[in-house]
């Protein structure tokens, strides 16, 4: 029996306010600008996406199983502007059929300068997939799959039975994805690795014609899932592929609508969350993997947030702030939006070669921009806290 594991990442960054150091009582974030992506992706994928998973969930019964991880800010969002998103992922919940992961709470680069700041954000979140879903995470995925020994020992301190990460050949070899591996130093925790390739398969090359295999159909993805060799095959995903990155018109919802019932004609395939197959399947082996990784674009790392001058700056600017911040709770929830990954992500200048999908909801047009109109809020976020510019 091969389980699989469909796990779906949900999450929108606070877009900034363009702001200028001449307009100091000007807010940092653009309400309007948010609000518009927010209602719109609500209409396009999160909403018509989780009807239809209920629709699946109620016509299949607990054979139907997957799993999701909402980060704070989109949840911010949620109760802001769609609360009906947020109930129907409570309906998603009440099913039973449903795992919320862990996370951090704001998005986060925490876990690369500050293990307090990561420690209190993933805190914050677990108490809120508590109160919102009355679930106890006990599987974590860092921000866009950052992962090391040292970040699954600090995940292993704090509980958790799994961890989450990529699953590309630079970290394995010649190994597979697609069993459980035991993080080099922990004994408890076991990682899940992604299956890029067949993940891919739907978040990027969907409705790509130029793809050798287009169109992707419902009954060849089961298929080719029925081949494969393991105990788990875990396919994790942006959620917004549904309806956003892929649009309605490339037929992604009839292909959802119809995976599960050809994944059935499958007698050696089932679906199952995280945790289950953590309880199910053994580890075959120990992954080492001493630098941080990410799931991101094809070299894996930290490229697409830390790679320039511009993004090592502001970030380096942001993290110096904390000890000042962490005495200013008035300011503290303001700063932990400016660490949301998508900040940097919009400073990255590679992807003026391969970058459309990663350029897709980005609100500036360069890089440049990106930059300059952070590092004006962070200097005016230095002069509420009381320092000067050497600060």
């Amino acid at each position: 029996m091969t389980s699989l594991c469909f796990y779906f990442q949900v999450h929108q960054p606070m877009r900034l306010n363009r702001f200028s150091v001449f307009t100091n009582d000007s807010p940092y974030f653009d309400e309007n600008k948010n609000k518009a992506y927010f209602e719109r992706v609500s209409k396009k994928c999160y909403l018509p996406t989780n009807k239809l998973l209920l629709d699946l969930i109620n016509e299949h019964g607990k054979k139907f199983r997957i799993a999701f991880s909402l980060t704070g800010v989109f949840v911010e969002q949620c109760k802001k502007y769609a609360p009906e998103v947020l109930e129907s992922f409570k309906e998603l919940a009440k099913t039973g059929n449903v795992e919320f992961l862990s996370e951090t709470y704001y998005h986060s680069l925490a876990a690369l300068f500050s293990e307090r700041e990561f420690k209190e954000q993933i805190k914050l979140h677990k108490k809120m997939i508590l109160e919102l879903f009355n679930q106890k995470p006990k599987v974590f995925r860092n921000t866009e799959a950052m992962y090391s020994n040292n970040i699954a020992k600090t995940i292993e301190k704090l509980g958790y039975k799994g961890i989450i990460t990529e699953g590309h050949e630079s970290i394995l070899g010649w190994r597979s994805p697609n069993y459980l591996y035991t993080p080099n130093g922990c004994k408890k925790i076991v990682a899940l690795l992604r299956n890029y390739k067949l993940s891919d398969d739907i978040g990027f090359r969907f409705s790509a014609r130029w793809w050798e295999e287009y169109p992707l159909t419902a009954d060849k993805y089961a298929i080719w899932l029925s081949k494969c060799e393991g105990h788990c095959v875990n396919i994790f995903i942006d959620y917004e592929t549904f309806g956003e990155h892929q649009w309605k018109e490339t037929g992604i919802f009839e292909f959802l609508k119809h995976l599960p019932s050809e994944i059935f004609k499958y007698p050696n395939l089932d679906f199952k969350t995280p945790s289950e197959i953590i309880k199910l399947y053994k580890p075959v082996g120990s992954i080492d993997i001493p630098h941080i990784i990410s799931w991101a674009d094809v070299q894996r790392d930290l490229s697409a947030w830390l790679e320039n001058e511009m993004q090592k700056l502001a970030f380096e600017q942001m993290a110096k702030l904390e000890k000042y911040v962490k005495k200013n709770p008035k300011l503290l929830h303001i700063w932990r939006l400016l660490q949301t990954s998508d900040h940097f992500y919009y400073m990255c200048t590679k992807w003026f070669a391969d970058g459309d999908v990663h350029k897709y909801f980005n609100p500036y047009n360069s890089p440049y921009d990106a930059f300059i109109n952070y590092m004006n809020i962070l200097q005016d976020l230095k002069r509420k806290l009381g320092l000067n510019e050497s600060g």
